[in-house]
């Protein structure tokens, strides 16, 4: 998988889907639709999968999906359900209009769409892009403290050993898929719903023999809102690793589900 496949920076007819998912994101929305079609990625449409925000970011959504009809989407779920179904939900719709790969990023700018054209040239040699934070010339937003760090690190390391994954920022969620790859994992199978579901995925494609590539990325903090990620989910990860480890141990890469090919109706601006 990567040769002779298209590049979808350069080609009109290569769908490239950034799912994004949503809680309480209204404030910034607007800011990084416009950032993101400022790239002038000739394919690139946007799918918000949105968690009945009480901000009302699905009504600015909304919006946004009447200003760019065709190219911006919205799916509308009735309360907060956690980011692991988000993005599930996303990706089957995504693979459902036919996109050929899909960005995984964060709505708060802590993912910056600048970096969206490095990860389709890297897709050329890998399965799926990773930003990653931990390899030689990632950083990490300097107002991090001490202790934010190193428990973000602690959640690493810990993962990588318990799991034995081999890439250096395991609970990274700042992607770029082979849409050949998604549909290979199965999203059936995934059955984490927090941040552990940036493990899992990792965990299981690794176990499936795809090509993982990491390109360094500088990790921004959130600016605007508040940040969902906490003490106590990250603790409930930690334990619920040794779950994901329990449900996948055995795959290999037979167990790859079935790649259809792309439908002809489904290519970009069709």
């Amino acid at each position: 998988m990567g040769e002779g496949n298209p590049l979808a920076r350069d080609e009109p007819d290569v769908k490239t889907i950034a799912v994004i998912p949503t809680y309480n994101e209204a404030e910034n929305l607007p800011r990084l639709t416009e950032a993101l079609y400022a790239l002038s990625l000739p394919g690139l449409e946007i799918l918000v999968v949105d968690d009945n925000s009480p901000d009302g970011t699905g009504q600015v959504a909304d919006q946004l999906a009447e200003r760019w009809p065709g190219r911006f989407h919205v799916i509308h779920r009735p309360g907060k359900g956690g980011l692991g179904t988000a993005y599930v939900t996303g990706f089957k719709r995504a693979l459902e209009l036919g996109a050929h790969y899909i960005v995984q990023m964060d709505a708060d700018f802590s993912h910056s769409p600048a970096t969206i054209p490095r990860f389709l040239e890297a897709i050329r040699d890998a399965d799926v892009v990773v930003g990653s934070r931990y390899v030689p010339q990632g950083k990490l937003d300097e107002r991090w403290g001490t202790g934010r760090l190193l428990l973000s690190r602690w959640g690493n390391f810990y993962a990588k050993l318990i799991l034995g994954v081999k890439v250096h920022d395991a609970t990274a969620g700042f992607k770029l898929w082979r849409r050949e790859t998604l549909l290979g994992i199965q999203l059936d199978r995934i059955r984490s719903n927090g941040y552990i579901f940036q493990v899992e995925m990792t965990y299981v494609t690794e176990k499936l023999g795809y090509r993982i590539l990491e390109i360094p990325i500088y990790f921004e903090d959130r600016r605007i809102g508040q940040s969902k990620m906490t003490l106590g989910v990250k603790l409930e990860a930690a334990w619920r690793t040794w779950e994901v480890w329990w449900r996948h141990r055995h795959l290999t890469p037979a167990a790859r589900a079935p790649v259809p090919p792309l439908p002809a109706h489904t290519r970009a601006g069709q």
